[in-house]
């Protein structure tokens, strides 16, 4: 189905349109829940800001595959403007980001050397404005950036270029079986889904035989430590071990938020069980230059426990 997605506008492939599985697990976008730094403006639409909803009460609780990829679909539909804004400078209009550390793919090279993606179909899951899909572009790869969220692609629009823009369910891909040569997403999708072995299943699948994926999620470790930029940070105040997920709840009790923790031995384990190879584990270093705060990173923690994990799997 891919010919349905063009240059210029986004196909969408809404839950209902897909199978069942495609409505239990969405992919989502970027680093972390959107606080720090400003954006620089750019044209074609303006940024609207809208009205913060009643702040929501956080918990700890289960929630399933449904339940957590409809939260995390209106939430990034409602948060994407402010996104946009508060971290759009650090990712630029096209630049490849791994994370808050500021990894480029430029020097880290983790989908192969520049010269060596001109001519490949690549796929950017849980795109956001297509940053990363719009630097891929320019080294002459032909990348499809894909999110589950409508309003993150809108900016993906606003900012412009000439690749497809996809709004769909990353755990029920509407693309046919080895259609790309690599994928990659920076923070998008895994930290979000209860059941991340749909995603990787489902990307295994539309991969080509030896094909290459590399995702960034937020490091494990950090789900021991309060969420807090400072020193506060630094002391562990859960267990490594808890996996129940994080959820943000309205006054009905209906879930607007939830995250999921995966250990680092879950991860591994999701990834060979999807068929993946893992090759590489990069746990990018706070760099000097680096003086912002993004959430919960920041110099202060970065020099102490690692913020990001990057996966570097390939598909025999």
């Amino acid at each position: 189905m891919r010919e349905r997605a063009h240059p210029g506008r986004i196909a969408a492939f809404p839950a209902q349109e897909t199978s069942q599985e495609a409505t239990q697990a969405r992919g989502t976008s970027s680093a972390t829940r959107p606080r720090g730094v400003a954006r620089k403006s750019t044209t074609r639409e303006p940024i609207i800001q809208e009205p913060e909803p009643l702040e929501p009460d956080a918990t700890r609780r289960d929630a399933g595959v449904a339940e957590s990829s409809r939260a995390n679909r209106g939430w990034w539909d409602r948060n994407a403007d402010e996104y946009q804004v508060e971290h759009g400078t650090f990712l630029g209009d096209d630049r490849f980001v791994w994370g808050p550390e500021g990894l480029d793919e430029v020097e880290a090279e983790l989908l192969g050397a520049p010269e060596e993606l001109k001519g490949k179909d690549v796929l950017e899951i849980g795109a956001g404005a297509a940053q990363c899909a719009r630097w891929l572009a320019a080294q002459g790869a032909r990348p499809v950036a894909l999110d589950l969220s409508h309003r993150q692609l809108q900016h993906a629009l606003r900012i412009g270029g000439s690749f497809p823009l996809v709004c769909a369910d990353a755990g029920a891909l509407p693309f046919a079986d080895a259609s790309f040569d690599l994928a990659c997403s920076a923070y998008g999708a895994l930290p979000f889904v209860a059941d991340p072995r749909l995603v990787l299943r489902e990307v295994r699948r539309v991969l080509r035989p030896g094909g290459r994926f590399v995702f960034s999620v937020t490091h494990p470790i950090r789900w021991a430590f309060p969420d807090e930029p400072g020193p506060e940070g630094l002391s562990v105040a859960a267990s490594y071990f808890d996996r129940t997920p994080y959820v943000e709840q309205d006054e009905d009790g209906r879930a607007v938020y939830v995250e999921h923790h995966r250990t680092i031995g879950d991860r591994v384990r999701d990834i060979v069980a999807s068929g993946f190879r893992l090759v590489d584990l990069v746990e990018p270093e706070w760099p000097a230059w680096n003086t912002s705060e993004w959430g919960g990173w920041s110099p202060l923690r970065g020099n102490l426990i690692p913020g990001t994990a990057i996966f570097v799997c390939e598909r025999d």
